[in-house]
């Protein structure tokens, strides 16, 4: 099962074509990428998204040209710009820290891009700067200095700044960290009407998995210098592939339980007594019958009840262990026979909770929310002792 196919977009503004790029420190060769292959469509809002040191913000940099590829092909509009300057490419990037000039006006910030490249008028430059700052809401400003200005409002600057010179893609790395949540909520949304209006490629990396299914028509997980997957927000929160995506985006239930019977491509797994976990396409995981099958299950996909469910849903005994009530949601966290499970319920605006701490509930979901995880499965006896 190949996780990181890339349908063809109509018009690729980005290709990578087997991009690595390895490092030599004093402890050896360090593969910061590895053998990454993608492609980015025209006018795509697309995010890299992973933890510290995965190979994200390096692959930014590579296709900006602040780095080189040890390996591998960078196409820009169908040209290869491995060894082009960034200067030369027709792309810009904003940085974290907005790297504004603190003795030039916001009107000069802007402009400054344009001055260097030549060619225009002051009149041109003048409207272009105007048109820039009136689309990122500070037409008011243009007088003041980056120091008179919001966190918020010095990253507009950055984003017109950038804008201005009219690229083809757009780099942003971590452009939203520096600001505090409720800013930060508000910028990706302003991020997002932006890219929509100037209708060029956004290419994001960010840590923050709120910022990437906020914001972006596609994205890739990456970890360890690889794609672990790629997909719209939707496929990759509601069909992780692997376990790291499934633990990295969101809050997952992960399980492991034995397969004792397949059905087609579908796995029964061994989980006890009167309980039963189904787990649909999960050959395409490496499923068979004597091997252990990672599993996942969202917690607001689970219905926590007293009674038994009906035969059809995926049922398991638990016991509740704790209780956070969260505003809109009340989470429970529940002991079962695979572990500890978190459960997510709706708060109604007159009801209780839904079961209290020590009490002995039925944990229920339906099938085709059993999402197999890709890897090798463990050998495990053929005829397995039922799990207690």
């Amino acid at each position: 099962m190949d996780l990181t196919k890339t349908p063809d977009p109509v018009a690729p503004a980005i290709e990578l074509v087997g991009i690595a790029k390895k490092f030599h420190t004093r402890s050896g060769v360090v593969a910061a990428v590895e053998h990454v292959d993608l492609t980015i469509g025209e006018g795509e809002f697309f995010s890299l998204l992973g933890p510290s040191g995965c190979g994200k913000t390096t692959t930014l940099r590579m296709i900006g040209g602040f780095e080189q590829p040890t390996e591998g092909q960078i196409l820009l509009h169908g040209k290869d710009v491995v060894g082009v300057p960034p200067n030369h490419r027709d792309v810009n990037t904003v940085f974290q820290s907005y790297a504004l000039f603190p003795h030039l006006t916001i009107f000069e910030n802007v402009a400054f891009g344009l001055k260097r490249k030549g060619g225009l008028s002051k009149a041109d430059i003048s409207q272009r700067v105007n048109e820039m700052l009136e689309m990122v809401q500070l037409e008011g400003r243009a007088s003041r200095r980056p120091t008179e200005l919001s966190g918020g409002q010095q990253q507009r600057v950055a984003l017109a700044r950038a804008l201005v010179n009219r690229p083809r893609a757009l780099l942003l790395d971590e452009p939203l960290s520096a600001l505090d949540l409720k800013l930060r909520q508000a910028m990706q949304i302003e991020l997002k009407r932006i890219q929509r209006e100037v209708g060029i490629t956004f290419i994001f990396v960010t840590h923050d998995q709120g910022e990437a299914l906020t914001m972006s028509d596609r994205l890739i997980v990456m970890n360890a210098g690889r794609i672990e997957q790629l997909g719209t927000p939707r496929e990759v929160y509601e069909r992780p592939r692997t376990r790291f995506v499934a633990g990295f985006i969101g809050t997952s239930n992960l399980m492991q339980a034995p397969v004792i019977a397949l059905d087609g491509t579908t796995a029964l797994l061994d989980v006890g007594p009167d309980q039963r976990i189904v787990v649909p396409d999960a050959t395409e995981a490496g499923a068979g019958v004597g091997t252990t099958l990672d599993v996942t299950v969202r917690p607001e996909k689970i219905v926590m009840s007293a009674a038994a469910p009906d035969a059809g849903r995926c049922s398991i005994k638990a016991t509740v262990s704790e209780i956070v009530y969260l505003g809109s949601t009340t989470e429970y966290a529940v002991a079962t026979s695979l572990g500890s499970l978190t459960v997510l319920v709706q708060n109604a605006s007159d009801a209780s909770d839904v079961a209290s701490r020590g009490e002995q509930v039925w944990l229920s979901w339906r099938p085709e929310h059993s999402l197999a995880l890709a890897g090798r499965p463990s050998s495990v006896p053929a005829t397995p002792e039922p799990v207690a």
